[in-house]
């Protein structure tokens, strides 16, 4: 008995912070970010836990497109704008994209 007393509070525990974790999936799936044209992500809606996680994933994405425009002797607006294109033709159905400065759901 005295165990799974002391699990039940262990288990909640590690739903709630799990609750918390936010993933670029998600947080897609939620609308809480989308695509831009400029390869990076913005937020849909905003809180601190997802500016966190565009903060995070932005920066990756710069650091690679950083990347491939030195490999390929090209510009990181180039890239950048690459990598816009794409990202908005390969978004899902249902996640949401920046067009004209406005999110609309694919």
């Amino acid at each position: 008995m005295k165990k799974s007393v002391f699990l039940l509070p262990v288990l909640a525990l590690s739903f709630a912070f799990s609750a918390f974790a936010l993933d670029l999936g998600s947080a897609k799936s939620q609308g809480l970010v989308g695509e831009t044209a400029s390869g990076y992500l913005g937020a849909v809606n905003n809180s601190a836990e997802v500016q966190a996680l565009i903060e995070d994933i932005n920066a990756k994405r710069k650091a690679k497109y950083k990347q491939l425009a030195e490999k390929h002797g090209i510009t990181l607006a180039q890239v950048e704008q690459q990598a816009g294109k794409k990202a908005l033709q390969k978004t899902e159905k249902g996640h949401f994209v920046q067009v004209n400065g406005k999110w609309v759901k694919k």
